[in-house]
């Protein structure tokens, strides 16, 4: 039976589920805050420059070709897709960096020329996360977190023990040397925790960057959100910006209604891609699934402080994806998870889209983005984010050899107040909540409201987790579950 879906925001998951809802044949409305679509992946245009505001990695390519594959379509069809090689560098000390291939064989050798006999353990360990890559991204993602025997298969019960052990503890009894450690417990912070709260099973995130690789969409990550809005209006969507859901209203226990810009929508659906905490604070108190304390102990993924930078020259020995691992990890790790404060000495990430991308820059200058990541709910002032500024900047050039600092044409930044702001992000994260052993599938705050009919959610703090391809999975999911119980 068609019904009329009111859709809260429009990122990867909304668009996702705004996308399958349409297509089952109901009439689906987005209403995002914002004035333009893409929540946290959004754009920047500056000067001519064009900076991805919020995700700049690309990894799992075939998520997002079975998501537009749903639609018969491919993603040629919206974007072009550009394999970056090397993948990415990683700098630990002054021109003391590691190239990161395109490929397993020469990552292998540049392995091997670093720990003697790690070449053919790296060949072994990645066997193993692909195995678990085919089991969890090809299936048990796809599944709704309603119960635990969701997990329980033929395939995980022989990968038990994987779940009791940690990515850390199964890196370092095969790796001895720091560096090839740090390389191989990088992929997994993108899951939102330590690498030693985060389960071996999810090395399959190893497998997602040394067997597919990194890529660029051109023109940034959003294209990929043109491409589901461009999809998503095919198939019949409404979307209107500057639309600020003020109030999820409730009668006789169903979600029945949303108050946009102080205008009552009635509707039969209500589906939320917006922060879960927020949306539930839309509700009132009695209504809500999760208390306060439920969310204050839950471990949250990092927030992060970012800058986007127009240079007038182009920057030397760095690549399109640049990690400063110069400093120590698990300190900086212990700043954001265990005694949360601003790092003395963090680590950072550096893009410059335009060493790939032509539009990201005008010609002869370089567009630079640089993320700090920050343990979420941190006071937030201009003098800090000014403060680490001028730390990494001085680390890229000390490591980098080069001045830059002179070359800036302009710099913004974005930090936890603005996730606040521009997201209703709780406490200003930037990637939703960690996945941990206690915080996997079915432990995850859930899909469909147990406490309102026909309220449902979707989005990294949900099933199944942080990242992009998790939040196309997030919005299928959920549109399964508005079929079968709305």
């Amino acid at each position: 039976m068609k019904k009329n879906i009111a859709i809260i925001g429009s990122g990867f998951s909304s668009l996702a589920g705004a996308c399958y809802l349409a297509q089952s044949g109901h009439a689906v409305t987005i209403y995002e805050k914002n004035s333009t679509v893409g929540g946290r992946a959004r754009q920047l245009k500056k000067e001519g420059f064009t900076f991805d505001i919020g995700p700049t990695w690309y990894w799992m390519p075939d998520v997002f070709e079975r998501f537009f594959k749903d639609f018969d379509k491919k993603t040629s069809d919206y974007y072009e897709l550009i394999k970056l090689s090397p993948a990415y560098q990683v700098y630990f000390g002054i021109n003391d960096f590691v190239l990161i291939a395109d490929n397993l064989s020469e990552i292998k050798n540049t392995f091997e020329k670093i720990e003697t006999g790690s070449g053919e353990k790296l060949e072994a360990f990645i066997n193993e996360a692909k195995n678990n890559y085919d089991i969890a991204i090809k299936d048990l993602v796809y599944r709704p977190g309603i119960s635990p025997l969701e997990l329980i298969t033929f395939e995980t019960a022989k990968k038990i023990n994987q779940f009791f052990s940690n990515i850390s503890k199964d890196v370092r009894s095969r790796f001895k040397n720091k560096r090839l450690v740090q390389i191989l417990e990088f992929p997994v912070l993108f899951l939102g925790a330590k690498p030693s709260n985060t389960p071996s099973f999810y090395s399959f995130m190893n497998y997602a960057d040394f067997g597919l690789g990194t890529f660029h969409p051109k023109n940034g990550m959003y294209s990929v959100i043109l491409a589901m809005e461009s999809l998503a209006k095919e198939l019949g969507v409404q979307i209107k910006t500057n639309s600020n859901v003020e109030k999820i209203e409730v009668d006789n226990g169903k979600a029945c209604a949303l108050i946009v810009n102080g205008n009552i929508i009635n509707t039969d659906v209500v589906l939320s891609g917006a922060d879960y905490h927020h949306s539930e604070t839309l509700l009132d108190q009695k209504h809500r699934a999760y208390s306060e304390k439920y969310w204050d102990k839950k471990t949250f993924a990092p927030s992060s402080l970012l800058f986007y930078v127009g240079f007038d020259k182009k920057i030397e020995n760095v690549e399109h994806h640049s990690l400063f691992f110069d400093v120590d990890f698990d300190v900086h790790a212990q700043d954001i998870y265990d005694k949360p404060k601003w790092p003395d000495e963090p680590l950072f990430y550096a893009s410059f889209p335009s060493k790939t991308d032509e539009n990201s820059a005008p010609k002869g200058k370089e567009a630079g983005i640089f993320l700090i990541p920050l343990a979420p709910g941190l006071n937030d002032t201009p003098e800090l984010r000014e403060q680490y500024f001028e730390k990494i900047i001085s680390r890229l050039e000390k490591l980098t050899q080069q001045e830059v600092r002179k070359n800036i044409i302009f710099k913004e930044s974005f930090c936890v107040n603005d996730f606040i702001k521009e997201y209703n992000s709780y406490k200003g994260n930037a990637y939703g909540m960690a996945n941990t052993l206690l915080q996997t599938a079915f432990l995850r705050p859930k899909l469909k409201s147990n406490k309102v009919k026909d309220l449902y959610f979707t989005g990294q703090l949900t099933v199944p987790g942080p990242g992009v391809p998790p939040s196309l999975i997030s919005g299928k999911l959920v549109a399964q579950l508005i079929e079968k119980y709305s």
